[in-house]
């Protein structure tokens, strides 16, 4: 296991690596610590990642009263030898007014569908008007990569207590 703490070569190939395979995928799987999972779409800035949701779902609801989560971001593999994903612990909040434009911007150029507003169809339109925009600060995030051998786990420590 690696840890981000250096500014070697290593640790410059992990983060360069993790990064791209954020703005790779698409969908976070959220767990909240009352405990409930919900799948999300989400953006990533650096390693801060942006999701939006409806403030009355369920986790949106968790989050209100407990902002710590742990989270996913992974494929469907058939052959546990190339299973590659990200595991991370974060705590989440809502974005604040003045940052809003800016996530949706980037959320925008992830998901063109969201773009501007004349562009979306008048259900989403709709629908965007009733959600919360979502902020997810990882204290650390592993990067999982099974064809390194299997169960291997590289970590970046982004404030937290080191790797557990």
């Amino acid at each position: 296991m690696s840890g981000d703490r250096s500014s070697g070569p290593a640790s410059v190939l992990l983060r360069a690596t993790l990064l791209r395979y954020l703005e790779a995928h698409h969908v976070m799987t959220l767990a909240t610590s009352q405990p409930w999972a919900a799948a999300v779409f989400y953006v990533n800035d650096d390693f801060t990642l942006y999701f939006l949701s409806s403030p009355r779902s369920r986790h949106a609801q968790h989050l209100a009263s407990d902002a710590r989560v742990a989270a996913t971001v992974h494929e469907d593999y058939g052959d546990w030898r190339e299973v590659k994903g990200v595991q991370l612990e974060a705590t989440v909040r809502p974005v604040v007014q003045s940052d809003i434009a800016r996530v949706r911007g980037l959320y925008a150029r992830k998901f063109p569908v969201i773009g501007e507003r004349g562009a979306v169809v008048a259900p989403l339109v709709e629908a965007l008007s009733r959600i919360q925009w979502y902020e997810v600060k990882p204290q650390g995030i592993y990067f999982i990569d099974n064809a390194a051998g299997f169960g291997h786990r590289d970590f970046i420590d982004l404030g937290g207590q080191g790797p557990v």
